[in-house]
């Protein structure tokens, strides 16, 4: 699904060099498929204990939430509708997403390569490049904001001239879904389910359209007023920064929600375990209240929530606690990260 913020596999299927991975029909997937499970076999040398310390873990407690979009603003491809009851069983979830810091510990361990590494180039928003001009290949036509850079991946997420130890603690981007599984089976974790997802995003809040209420602004001045990290004036072409951020911010940035979540609106994309598909929702509400649903068992791609630091009103307003979008699992981009919940 290609929009504002998430260039997706179906914008680049006819570009060369493509905007992003996936590697069909390049002689590249297998090798990237390999490496994948090999760091995914590696094993960590902590405790899961450890780990869930070290991520700043919150408990969720088990409730039931109706899942979905209740103001019919979203897109209708999109699928947030209709309204359904979710049980979801207590779990724990990372405060955060994963921050560059943790991937190199990973990297460090395993010696993983991603995706981008192996394909050679990403997906990194064109005011925001850090690269020479030779390194620039080229932009997508449907997302021309979207520069495909040569030597852009987790550890360059601006390009090859920038660096990951510069923002230690911002979120891992240029992380593909299958990256985020191996990090998930070095770390001893797995992705949430898209359900546990918004149940943990709304931090306690009933059909709200944000984690912390209906109201996008504080009504306070200045950086005040902002209660998470996405496009402030005119998309594509001049961000006026109010709220400090042109691209990513630290993960521990603004307010938490009810539950004790950082930035589950804005920031960066977070990959969920389900598979994508608009009709979903439908099924599950013929279902009654579907308890710990695993997604279908088919789709289009793996879901995508959360919106990004690109998301506007004016283009994407996939920021709301509602909102889905997709891509599929071996694509990247500067927008693009995870969490994690502990097995």
């Amino acid at each position: 699904m290609a929009d504002c913020c998430s260039p997706g596999a179906d914008s680049r299927a006819h570009e060369e060099p493509r905007l992003m991975i996936p590697l069909r029909g390049v002689g590249g997937h297998r090798q990237a498929s390999a490496a994948v499970e090999l760091s995914a076999r590696a094993e960590s040398s902590r405790t899961n204990q450890e780990a869930d310390i070290e991520r700043g873990d919150v408990a969720i407690p088990s409730g039931t939430f109706a899942m979905g979009d209740p103001f019919d603003e979203g897109y209708e491809g999109d699928g947030e509708s209709p309204v359904h009851e979710v049980r979801v069983s207590g779990f724990r979830i990372s405060a955060t997403t994963v921050t560059n810091q943790q991937f190199a510990e990973f990297v460090d361990a395993t010696g993983h390569r991603t995706e981008s590494e192996i394909y050679g180039t990403s997906a990194v928003f064109h005011l925001a490049v850090k690269a020479e001009k030779n390194q620039i290949l080229n932009r997508v036509n449907s997302v021309p904001w979207w520069l495909n850079v040569s030597g852009a991946d987790w550890a360059h997420p601006a390009g090859p001239l920038s660096h990951w130890t510069d923002i230690p603690d911002h979120p891992v981007t240029h992380v593909s879904y299958n990256d985020a599984l191996a990090y998930c089976a070095w770390a001893g974790r797995r992705l949430p389910t898209e359900a546990e997802w918004e149940y943990a995003a709304r931090g306690g809040l009933s059909e709200q359209r944000y984690p912390w209420g209906n109201h996008l602004h504080n009504d306070q001045p200045g950086a005040a007023a902002h209660n998470c990290n996405i496009w402030q004036g005119e998309f594509p072409s001049r961000n006026t920064v109010d709220d400090g951020y042109l691209t990513t911010a630290p993960a521990m940035s603004f307010r938490p929600n009810g539950y004790g979540l950082y930035q589950t609106s804005g920031n960066v994309w977070e990959w969920c375990s389900d598979w994508f598909l608009p009709k979903y929702y439908k099924t599950c509400l013929t279902q009654g209240t579907v308890e710990d649903p695993q997604g279908p068992t088919i789709g289009r791609g793996r879901v995508m929530r959360g919106g990004s630091y690109l998301c506007h009103d004016s283009y994407c307003n996939r920021y709301r606690v509602a909102a889905r979008s997709s891509n599929t699992p071996d694509s990247a981009s500067g927008n693009l990260g995870f969490r994690t919940v502990a097995l």
